[in-house]
């Protein structure tokens, strides 16, 4: 098995409403979160985030559009011991790059990783997400609703 490289994303997705879309992971029922994923070798960030969102969702967006915006914050936590064996040995920390982006209540999302998802208010979503960076990239990116 080849080894996960400590590095990245997180894309916040939110609709027209600012609401938030939170999925539920297939491995642990109680883990809601937004789109994440390991940054490729030789991938940037931000082509990253863009294959993350279309693998996860089926949400296919074009690079070229600038749908998905560069939050310019980063995120370092500790790897969840219980997912260390996915990392090199010498892997504790890993580096989180922030993006968030607004599609349409209407996109029909199709889950790959997922067992569920669901749109829900900002407010409920940052109380429902386990990451506790991804909790504060709900709160400080997505919009207040109107």
């Amino acid at each position: 098995m080849a080894y996960k490289r400590p590095e990245s994303v997180l894309v916040v997705l939110y609709n027209e409403h600012n609401q938030v879309l939170i999925m539920q992971r297939n491995d642990d029922a109680d883990f809601w979160q937004s789109v994440t994923g390991t940054i490729e070798e030789g991938e940037l960030p931000l082509a990253t985030a863009y294959r993350e969102v279309a693998e996860e969702t089926g949400v296919v967006l074009s690079p070229e559009s600038g749908d998905i915006i560069d939050c310019q914050h980063i995120n370092q936590y500790e790897i969840r011991p219980e997912w260390r064996y996915r990392y090199p040995p010498d892997a504790f920390v890993n580096t989180e790059y922030v993006f968030v982006v607004q599609i349409s209540s209407q996109a029909p999302i199709i889950l790959t990783e997922h067992s569920a998802y669901e749109w829900v208010e900002k407010s409920v979503a940052a109380e429902r997400v386990w990451s506790p960076s991804n909790q504060a990239a709900i709160l400080a990116f997505v919009p207040e609703s109107k």
